[in-house]
């Protein structure tokens, strides 16, 4: 099927090296908000990428939870794929895509667990029911049925009934550090605006790229 008649120019906005934050958190922090404000679907999903030991890149998309100066936290299972390929090799990509607002934004760094004190503390603030399904889902093993995990899930609620349920010891936050940001907005006839924020001897530099 050939689709090359879909396309889109992009005419909302454009970006300025003059109006970029000096901090790329900051202007990460920006965006995010207008994003909010824009009431995109899942403004804080994002698109991570790892890579296997063998070489092969996989991509999924996740919820980021919060942010700070040290880095972006999101959960998951510590024995599922993409926890597997960390271990391996930690280093990964997030990508936001805010298609809506004709943006995307990169950004590489590096992941590690968080503590499991924080973890606790996140876990906690979820609903019963997501508590219940990080302890059934053995998440990325093959399963036979949907019935099977909707019995795990209805012999979780039994075990805990009346009381709390406990952070599982196999669930967790990653937080990705970052090395380098890149904004992109886009532009008529293709001429998108990017910048590239890398880390350069503790300090953030900003450069344009080509688009």
């Amino acid at each position: 099927m050939d689709i090359g008649e879909l396309r889109r120019d992009y005419s909302q906005r454009g970006l300025d090296q003059a109006d970029l934050n000096p901090d790329p958190f900051g202007q990460f922090e920006l965006w995010f908000q207008q994003a909010r404000e824009a009431e995109l679907l899942e403004p804080n999903a994002l698109v991570l990428s790892t890579v296997s030991p063998e070489g092969m890149p996989y991509q999924r998309t996740v919820l980021l939870k919060y942010f700070d100066l040290e880095g972006f936290v999101f959960f998951t299972n510590y024995g599922s794929r993409k926890a597997q390929h960390i271990a391996e090799n930690a280093q990964v990509s997030l990508l936001f895509p805010w298609y809506t607002l004709e943006r995307q934004l990169a950004i590489a760094g590096t992941a590690s667990k968080i503590s499991s004190a924080e973890s606790l503390r996140y876990f906690a603030s979820r609903p019963r029911g997501s508590q219940l399904g990080a302890w059934v889902s053995q998440q990325s093993s093959i399963i036979s049925s949907r019935q099977l995990l909707e019995m795990q899930f209805e012999k979780m609620k039994e075990k805990f009934l009346n009381r709390s349920v406990p952070l599982p010891d196999f669930w967790g936050g990653y937080r990705v550090k970052p090395i380098s940001f890149e904004f992109w907005q886009g532009r008529p006839s293709r001429l998108h605006d990017r910048f590239l924020y890398s880390l350069e001897g503790g300090n953030w530099a900003i450069a344009r790229l080509s688009p």
